[in-house]
């Protein structure tokens, strides 16, 4: 019995990944000035200039608990199980819908709450649909995305908290009082929380914390590292620079998908990083 491998569209991957690993993305909805696109719709640049040109900040929703449905029915209509990986439920109610979802199928689902976004999501999902191609089962494959799970860290730099206050994410982030408009912070993503770990005034705020987590690095197992950026920040070069002598495989740097460009805003940037 085969195991196919959903996600869904805050997955920031390689589109090459994405076919050879047959892997399913469900796209998240984005109203941009009253006009309806799916997450995959837009290349990065065309978001970025679509967003910056709007009169209100674009707005995400999370893919219906049909759309879910109907892709597991799809799958499954051979008799493959499904295993079906999304985004953190801290920011949205996404894997909530495809656990709903997979109550109203006939096929095997089992969801699992990544507890992550971006290229670290991306980690579990090829972890997984590696495993699945080479004929693993399911124990092996849940067991394997745990593992990695549990050794990735992800942080996020934000250099203007304009999209997270009228997105209503600002609460969500921990620690913040007062006025932080001017300030640009650094957050950390955990199975709990989105806490903010620095904040400063000026970009050697970022890079300070890029040369504080290079320090960080030293003596430990780091199996891959990888940089997403909104608006292509300096930062990320410089972050990959910094941080490739720390890990064999090439740093993979990618602008990252138009829901988290959508509340992080310009020159965001993460660092997400998977130890062995």
């Amino acid at each position: 019995m085969s195991i196919k491998i959903v996600t869904d569209s805050t997955i920031t991957i390689e589109p090459g990944l994405v076919e050879e690993l047959d892997i399913t993305v469900v796209p998240l909805t984005i109203l941009i000035d009253g006009v309806l696109y799916k997450d995959t719709d837009l290349d990065s640049e065309e978001f970025i200039e679509k967003m910056q040109s709007s009169k209100n900040l674009p707005k995400t929703s999370q893919p219906p608990v049909g759309v879910f449905a109907e892709v597991y029915d799809d799958l499954g209509a051979d008799g493959s199980q499904v295993i079906s990986i999304h985004l953190t439920k801290i920011l949205s109610g996404t894997v909530e819908a495809a656990r709903q979802a997979s109550n109203l199928t006939n096929t095997d689902v089992t969801v699992i709450d990544s507890e992550f976004i971006d290229q670290a999501l991306k980690y579990q999902v090829v972890e997984a649909a590696r495993l699945a191609k080479d004929g693993a089962t399911k124990e092996e494959i849940l067991a394997s995305i745990e593992n990695v799970k549990n050794n990735t860290e992800l942080f996020i730099g934000v250099a203007t908290l304009e999209n997270l206050v009228k997105g209503g994410r600002i609460g969500r982030a921990t620690g913040m009082v007062g006025n932080l408009l001017n300030f640009k912070i650094i957050l950390q993503l955990t199975s709990e929380e989105l806490a903010q770990v620095v904040k400063g005034r000026g970009n050697k705020t970022f890079t300070k914390w890029v040369d504080e987590y290079e320090k960080s690095l030293e003596g430990r197992n780091v199996k891959e590292i990888s940089i997403s950026h909104a608006g292509y920040p300096p930062i990320a070069d410089y972050a990959k620079e910094k941080l490739q002598p720390y890990v064999e495989k090439e740093i993979i740097s990618l602008p990252t998908n138009s829901t988290i460009a959508t509340h992080a805003g310009m020159g965001a940037f993460a660092v997400m990083t998977e130890f062995e």
